[in-house]
């Protein structure tokens, strides 16, 4: 169902058809580079956290980690990851398939500058066998993002 909601959201931008399935798993940023056949780094991986009780994705470069001391500056709290369950009962995809797009109302979507190094990068879409190829500046765009944050360290 989740796919089916990501596929609707970008076909209103006639943009459905750029949506890779995959006949293997895509949930992990290894997986996904190897489906995609590009580099680990180039998968942006959506993180859920809770922050005042309210889903906050952060999507991050597939080499970064969360730095614990600058997402508590930005975000006010310590980094709390949601539950699975959490992660589909708020941001309204599965582990797995967490992207920007087609979320819950009221989720809230940044974007980590750790992106900022590549022309495209891979998000997932809705499932844990898709992603699409965006340019930052569609990834801008289509994620409905409220801003860049600094919160990770360890990429390049």
């Amino acid at each position: 169902m989740s796919m089916e909601r990501v596929k609707a959201y970008f076909r209103k931008y006639g943009m459905e058809e750029r949506i890779r399935e995959f006949d293997v798993s895509s949930a992990t940023v290894e997986l996904a580079a190897a489906a995609l056949c590009c580099d680990p780094q180039r998968i942006a991986k959506t993180l859920s956290f809770s922050v005042d009780g309210q889903a906050i994705l952060v999507v991050a470069a597939g080499d970064a980690r969360i730095d614990n001391s600058k997402y508590k500056v930005q975000f006010g709290t310590k980094a709390k990851m949601l539950s699975p369950e959490d992660v589909e009962k708020m941001v309204g995809h599965a582990v797995g398939g967490v992207c920007p797009f087609a979320v819950n109302e009221g989720t809230k979507v940044y974007l980590d500058v750790s992106l900022k190094r590549f022309e495209t990068v891979f998000p997932a879409c809705g499932s844990s066998n898709s992603a699409i190829e965006l340019s930052i500046p569609e990834l801008e765009e289509y994620s409905g993002l409220l801003g860049w944050v600094d919160v990770c360290k360890g990429y390049q």
